[in-house]
């Protein structure tokens, strides 16, 4: 029962589908499957066939429209560590949520911040030859939304340090931040973290968008309907008053 409960429906499909590409990407890579030369400015790089065609490359979403890399990166890692603390997370976190929200708006809110953050990995890198992979976008979406639905509960950051959720979120989302700014060459991406966690946080306050949208149109329909009555209404009472004069007096 610790470290989020046992596995939800979605969430256990989640880590197995990813545990199962990550094996096939090592298998690949093991027999030599395919390996594909891409090249960063004059220096060539050998890249894994799965990564070249299902990494999210913005040079090629954008010149040969591979637009499915901006899902399916999220279904392939870089090292045994990257696929640990990326499901790890989403068990920790995921689990709750889900049992919350409900199987079908976890998946949505999982996939919406995943591509969300591909879709801004894209946008500042729109022809750059590097190719991102992970599911850190969809899980840093998870860690901001599990931050607002429960903003004191407190974790054990790195097992040791209590903290409060919602200042665990801030610090990560400050650190992404800092490290998504101009000059940060760490090899991470964290462009996505930021964009998982703004799309995320877009979606959550969205709800209060779309319920206002709907009580506009609803609004909007009633008073259509209204007018239609009130024309009708109108042809009904001149049609009256029209036979009556015609009838005459009413003799008693």
């Amino acid at each position: 029962m610790m470290f989020g409960g046992p596995a939800t429906w979605a969430v256990k499909k989640i880590i197995i589908v990813n545990v199962a590409v990550f094996a096939l990407q090592k298998l690949s890579v093991l027999f030599n499957a395919g390996i594909v030369k891409i090249y960063y400015g004059q220096y060539p790089v050998k890249v894994p066939i799965l990564e070249y065609f299902f990494g999210l490359n913005p040079d090629l979403v954008t010149h040969k429209f591979m637009i499915w890399q901006l899902a399916s990166y999220m279904f392939l890692h870089g090292g045994i560590f990257h696929i640990l603390i990326n499901m790890f997370m989403l068990y920790m976190f995921g689990n709750e949520l889900e049992r919350l929200w409900g199987t079908r708006r976890f998946i949505q809110y999982y996939f919406i911040t995943g591509i969300g953050a591909g879709i801004c990995s894209w946008i500042v890198g729109i022809n750059d030859p590097a190719i991102t992979i992970g599911a850190s976008g969809a899980i840093y979406g998870i860690l901001l939304a599990y931050g607002v639905t429960y903003p004191n509960r407190v974790v054990y950051l790195n097992f040791l340090f209590p903290i409060k959720v919602k200042w665990m979120v801030l610090i990560l989302g400050a650190i992404a931040f800092y490290s998504a700014l101009p000059g940060s060459n760490s090899g991470v991406a964290h462009v996505a973290h930021l964009g998982g966690m703004l799309v995320g946080y877009i979606y959550l306050r969205g709800s209060g968008w779309r319920n206002l949208y709907r009580q506009y149109e609803t609004q909007k329909q009633h008073e259509k309907l209204k007018r239609q009555f009130e024309v009708y209404y109108g042809d009904v009472r001149r049609k009256i008053e029209e036979d009556k004069k015609k009838k005459g007096p009413t003799i008693h």
